[in-house]
């Protein structure tokens, strides 16, 4: 059946059901064979500009963990196809979103410079082998956001049939058991007069209890998606602060933070959604975070089609860790020599805000990799419909992983003309850390993600 054809279906069942429905055997069937593991087309498109599916990225021999991941990958003596700008951004226009056709028109100076496509986001073979066993099994819970079961770690709906089940292919991807930034980065542009960049410095992990060995359902660890923990170093005002919170498949999240000047920790009980992130000056809401983090319940998701869009691929100058933080940050926006375009085929989802609901940001475009499922893009729209942020993820084959990763993200305000770069490694000399199925490591254990921890471990 043809993408189109399936959108009118899904359109269809909506009007007269209201059901969320899942994928048909006939469907599943097709994995490993006209689908990839994961439910992406295995093809080239129809001009060859981007190729058939080749499997997981491999690096240069001699690379381990600690290494410059740039130095050993098999595309750094690659060069930009073409570059768009300004002066030709109406020649490449079908292939943009409407966020990155604004960036192009209004942000001076700003470029994209795009490259050979390479389809070589992979997962292991377990987390194919749950995705095929577990397809039929996966469904949405009737309050019609909630994740209720699916077999993980794998894609919970390899086919997706709605919005929603595709929120849940990206909100439950596979990154390991854990994921630790030993020293990471966020940095916000100076303010209109200003000259001076606001710098964040922490200590970031993450925890996914469901990608442990086996099969596992969103019931287990009482429904626990994943645990976070950030530990401020940068600016002074937040050293030794921290925040601890904790994102389930069913209700609502957990937040406490660490507070020095009281040697206290206090529950935030309002942190989350478009909540501000802490020490940031209000320029992105919690759920900014990656493009789009949270629980997806505030918002109506549906799918507006599948596309083909320059998307942030195969980003490793952006996880250069012996590269200057300097090097990315340019007057208006994140510098074009650490970004790297490549034509792939995405998932266009849109979300509106419910009725009842609020929210800054009302509507929102995401745009997902069909090989990762990774959120590659995606725009927030204010009040008044008018695109507000501009917003992309870096996306980068993590050898040790087995899969693809975000190295990192920025918010670009169009209002403002601010922008964030958030969660990267660039001038730490350290690099992301992924904790595999398997480990023992007590950092990343159910305990370890709750507010009585982080009294213990705080000790300012």
């Amino acid at each position: 059946m043809k993408f189109n054809q399936v959108v009118l279906c899904i359109a269809i069942s909506t009007i007269f059901s209201g059901n969320v429905w899942s994928a048909s055997p006939a469907d599943v069937a097709r994995l490993g064979q006209d689908l990839t593991a994961v439910g992406a087309d295995p093809a080239a498109n129809k001009d060859g500009t981007i190729p058939a599916f080749s499997g997981m990225d491999k690096p240069l021999p001699g690379w381990s963990f600690g290494k410059v991941r740039e130095e050993y990958s098999k595309l750094k003596t690659e060069k930009p196809l073409f570059v768009i700008d300004a002066s030709n951004v109406d020649k490449y226009a079908d292939r943009l979103t409407p966020g990155q056709i604004q960036m192009l028109r209004q942000v001076k100076g700003y470029t994209m410079p795009v490259y050979e496509t390479h389809r070589n986001c992979g997962v292991p073979d377990f987390v194919a082998k749950n995705t095929k066993a577990g397809a039929l099994k996966s469904g949405i819970a009737k309050d019609g956001w909630s994740l209720e079961s699916a077999t993980l770690p794998g894609v919970p709906f390899p086919v997706p049939q709605s919005g929603i089940e595709v929120m849940w292919n990206w909100l439950a991807r596979y990154q390991g058991v854990g994921v630790e930034y030993q020293d990471v980065y966020t940095d916000i542009s100076p303010r209109a007069g200003s000259t001076s960049t606001l710098v964040t410095r922490l200590v970031i992990r993450s925890y996914f209890p469901w990608a442990q060995t086996g099969q596992h359902s969103p019931q287990d660890s009482q429904g626990l998606l994943s645990g976070f923990y950030y530990l401020y170093n940068e600016p002074a005002a937040l050293a030794g602060q921290g925040t601890m919170q904790r994102y389930y498949f069913n209700r609502d999240s957990e937040s406490w933070y660490y507070f020095t000047g009281q040697r206290r920790v206090r529950r935030l009980p309002l942190y989350a959604y478009d909540a501000p992130v802490i020490g940031n000056e209000n320029q992105y809401p919690a759920d900014t975070t990656y493009v789009f983090f949270g629980n997806p319940d505030r918002f109506d998701w549906k799918v507006v089609g599948k596309k083909e869009v320059y998307i942030p691929y195969n980003n490793f100058a952006i996880q250069n860790f012996s590269r200057k933080m300097e090097d990315a940050m340019g007057a208006t926006s994140v510098a074009s020599s650490v970004r790297r375009y490549e034509l792939h085929r995405v998932w266009e989802i849109e979300g509106t805000v419910k009725a009842g609901m609020r929210h800054s940001a009302p509507k929102k475009t995401l745009y997902l990799d069909e090989d990762s499922w990774i959120v590659a893009t995606g725009d927030d729209f204010d009040v008044q419909g008018k695109i507000w942020k501009a917003k992309e993820n870096y996306i980068t084959p993590e050898w040790d992983l087995g899969a693809c990763f975000t190295s990192g993200s920025t918010y670009n305000d169009l209002t403002s003309g601010r922008y964030v770069l958030d969660n990267v490694v660039m001038g730490t000399g350290k690099d992301i850390k992924f904790y595999l199925p398997g480990t023992t490591d007590t950092k990343f254990k159910d305990s370890y993600y709750t507010g009585e921890n982080l009294g213990a471990i705080s000790d300012r």
